[in-house]
């Protein structure tokens, strides 16, 4: 990518205001990650995948020609760097804004300052930092200006865009998603750091690998976080033979309790369920017992993994394993009594048992079947014959009259009998697989059926 962004910028001089100068200029005094913001792509850490020939970002940068879009993707990952990196790349007068702290107030003012530009024949970038943070009013007030090219919008989010952005802005943008960086691509910015303090001080940094290989890992795809910590183990470093020397004994300390990127109600918390319950699903227990301990590393709270094991339990075993569920209800009271770490194991333990045990969704899609049904039909009358007779008067409107009582029946089963409403033909909801004690049950019914068509026929 260095070819592409070799050319320097004009000299910040030659605008306007004061305003329009290279957005990425920092003061010295400000934190280090702020004076490390790459100031073009070649310094740009990770996202790879956006900047390959033919992709859309690749190209508009490339050709001096943004659009609005929308920047989805983890704390620490150049969100607010890459728009920054847009707009001097592509010449724009740069306004941003944080949903945080910002109002329509902020929204007016900014549309005034992008209508002045245009005027004096200037495009405008507009970002808007944390856009999932503004309701729908104010949202919905960037959509003109979007619309009639006042400003090229970039919103930047943590979540989720298609829950979190109204669909009418999300319909007028392009969506990008950024990854976390990979473990290289932090090292590589913490070299780079190393590097830019070694060329301004008169003390030379070394880091050793130990102390640089606990940096990466707790930063966890964060390059800001990366940053913020290396800044403060230099500020513990000792002078050595001229040399500033970070190792292991001073970073530790500054680690502290592992703070994994996990957001209770956001889209990662989404995420990590999902592939809990999927790896159940998929048979597979080492997979499910893996998501189960991010979550809990994480900060999850056990009982929700506890709530949603006992779903699992019920929507895909069901009855080729019915143990399955009182193992999940189990666990679910063990948490309760006991608390964390007691209890986590219980969970555990119920987790690998949900993985290994035979699967059956036949009671989930039997439930769903029949519920939609229900809420589509008309209320049906229950017939006579199920009608109990706890009166004279509703004897003499022959309230279970003809019902016959299975436990006088050969087998114990009435067979004929139906217990569907009169005017709604017999349906089969539930469906049992060859799985497990599902088969059985399924061998059951089957035979009960054959005795019901054979009785019919008599």
């Amino acid at each position: 990518m260095n070819d592409l962004f070799s050319n320097e910028k004009q000299d910040s001089s030659s605008n306007n205001s004061a305003a329009a100068t290279r957005v990425n200029s920092i003061p010295a005094h400000q934190p280090l990650a702020a004076r490390m913001r790459p100031q073009d792509l070649h310094e740009y850490a990770g996202q790879k995948h956006l900047f390959e020939p033919g992709k859309p970002l690749y190209e508009s940068i490339t050709k001096g020609k943004p659009h609005s879009m929308l920047l989805w993707g983890p704390p620490g990952t150049g969100k607010t760097t890459l728009a920054r990196i847009i707009a001097n790349r592509c010449d724009c007068y740069f306004i941003a804004i944080s949903a945080v702290l910002g109002s329509i107030k902020d929204i007016r003012q900014a549309v005034e300052q992008a209508k002045l530009q245009r005027h004096l024949g200037k495009q405008t970038l507009l970002f808007v930092d944390e856009v999932h943070r503004f309701n729908k009013a104010q949202q919905d007030a960037f959509l003109p200006y979007v619309e009639d090219g006042t400003f090229i919008f970039i919103g930047a989010t943590t979540e989720n865009p298609s829950f979190e952005v109204n669909n009418a802005l999300l319909s007028r943008t392009k969506v990008y998603v950024l990854k976390s960086l990979a473990e290289e691509d932090l090292s590589s910015v913490l070299q780079r750091a190393i590097k830019q303090e070694n060329d301004g001080d008169s003390e030379v940094i070394e880091i050793e690998p130990d102390a640089e290989k606990l940096l990466v890992a707790f930063a966890d795809g964060d390059a800001r976080r990366l940053l913020n910590l290396f800044e403060m183990a230099l500020d513990l470093s000792v002078l050595q033979s001229g040399k500033r020397v970070i190792n292991e004994t001073i970073v530790k300390p500054l680690l502290g309790e592992n703070a994994r990127r996990f957001d209770k109600s956001g889209e990662v918390f989404y995420d990590q369920i999902s592939a809990l319950h999927k790896s159940v699903r998929g048979s597979d227990p080492d997979g499910a017992l893996y998501w189960f301990c991010r979550m809990i590393d994480g900060g999850c709270d056990p009982l929700y993994i506890a709530r949603r094991v006992v779903r699992m339990a019920s929507e895909d075993i069901g009855n080729a394993d019915p143990r399955a569920l009182q193992i999940a209800t189990n666990a679910w009271d063990v948490q309760h009594r006991l608390g964390s770490p007691e209890g986590d194991l219980a969970i555990a333990q119920a987790v690998v048992y949900m993985s290994v045990a035979a699967k059956s969704n036949a009671v989930y899609a039997a439930f769903n079947q029949c519920m939609s049904e229900v809420k589509a039909e008309p209320s049906f009358d229950v017939p006579l014959h199920l009608r109990n007779a706890p009166t004279k008067l509703m004897k003499s409107l022959d309230y279970g009259t003809e019902y016959r009582y299975d436990h006088d029946e050969q087998d114990g089963y009435a067979a004929g009998q139906t217990y569907f409403p009169d005017d709604k033909d017999v349906a089969v909801y539930y469906k049992p697989v060859e799985r497990g004690m599902e088969k059985q049950i399924k061998e059951k019914l089957e035979h009960l059926r054959q005795k019901t068509k054979s009785f019919l026929n008599s």
